[in-house]
């Protein structure tokens, strides 16, 4: 009987504890993991290698990798239906990089957006790790021959070069690497800075930023000081009322309401009722995330066999895409 069973998309993707998690990573990403885990073959990395194009504190990156993964648990991903793991326990990710860097244009990664945009950032360290991230980015989406990429539209660019990078080897070698679509979810909502909404929620903002493990005082203070404008009416206009629209976004997320409901529900109460309510429903959100990160952070045995488990996972299927390459390129089997 023939087997009719049809075989899950695998999908990669990634956080760098490069920082301590954000509002807008949950509800941008996270929360939208915890479903794809029913449908598709998922592998969720702490990517720690990333995180050292930037100058790290080396306990500081210790704890937030380990952290980072207690808090994957905590929003509700199962390492029974995830590889969960930590990028730099595979070192296939850096092997498959070096092979790939060699099929990488310069000019490709001349152009890559977000290193132009981290050079200015980070004016006194333009490192070379820095310029060839989007081959490392690469070889962590191409190693798992993953399917899809769950992106927000900044990283778009990063599987385009991702894709190109395969299609090229493969036009020299034959099949070698599944070509990566961008996956990115219609409900993820895209989180703004409370204080400058028209910047993404970034963890290299804290003043404009609402951590996953704030404590609900210091998440009352922050969205009562979020900008908003001298008007007094709670209405969704991204183009002149960019505060609002951003907090009626994160209040809908939080809560669950459609925007119509939101405004409905504020119309004629003003700033001064809805900043509060925004952060108590950012309270009550992340609360239970909050409380059950800790629990999970206190069991060091378990996070760390979760861990060595995921990257055993990993690096089986990592191994198998690097022997493909090494011997297509023509090196020496061992």
């Amino acid at each position: 009987m023939e087997n009719t069973v049809e075989k899950k998309k695998r999908i990669f993707s990634g956080i760098q504890p490069s920082g301590e998690l954000t509002l807008g990573s949950y509800m941008g990403a996270i929360r939208n993991w915890v479903d794809l885990q029913e449908e598709y073959d998922c592998l969720y990395c702490i990517v720690d290698m990333h995180a050292i194009t930037v100058r790290q504190d080396p306990a500081t990156l210790r704890r937030r990798s380990v952290n980072q993964l207690a808090q994957y648990i905590a929003c509700g991903l199962d390492p029974k239906k995830n590889i969960m793991f930590i990028q730099s326990h595979v070192p296939q990710h850096a092997e498959l990089s070096w092979v790939l860097g060699c099929y990488t244009q310069f000019g490709e990664l001349s152009r890559m957006t977000q290193f132009k945009a981290k050079a200015k950032q980070h004016a006194d360290n333009i490192t070379a790790g820095l310029f060839t991230y989007p081959v490392l980015m690469a070889s962590d989406i191409l190693l798992y021959q993953a399917d899809l990429v769950p992106v927000g539209e900044d990283q778009r660019q990063h599987v385009e070069l991702t894709r190109d990078i395969a299609q090229r080897f493969n036009s020299v070698y034959g099949d070698t690497f599944t070509l990566p679509g961008a996956f990115i979810p219609k409900m993820g909502a895209r989180v703004m800075s409370l204080a400058n909404p028209e910047s993404k929620m970034s963890k290299s903002d804290p003043d404009g930023c609402v951590f996953m493990m704030d404590k609900p005082e210091d998440i009352m203070r922050k969205f009562k000081r979020a900008v908003t404008d001298c008007e007094t009416a709670v209405k969704f206009d991204k183009e002149n009322k960019a505060g609002i629209s951003n907090l009626l976004t994160i209040y809908c997320a939080a809560t669950g309401k459609t925007l119509a409901e939101a405004e409905a529900e504020f119309a004629g109460q003003g700033y001064g009722v809805f900043k509060p309510a925004v952060g108590e429903a950012v309270v009550e959100l992340l609360r239970p995330l909050r409380e059950e990160s800790e629990r999970i952070m206190k069991d060091k045995a378990y996070l760390e066999s979760v861990y060595k488990e995921g990257a055993e996972h990993a690096a089986y299927l990592a191994q198998k895409t690097l022997s493909k390459v090494y011997r297509k390129i023509g090196f020496v089997a061992k």
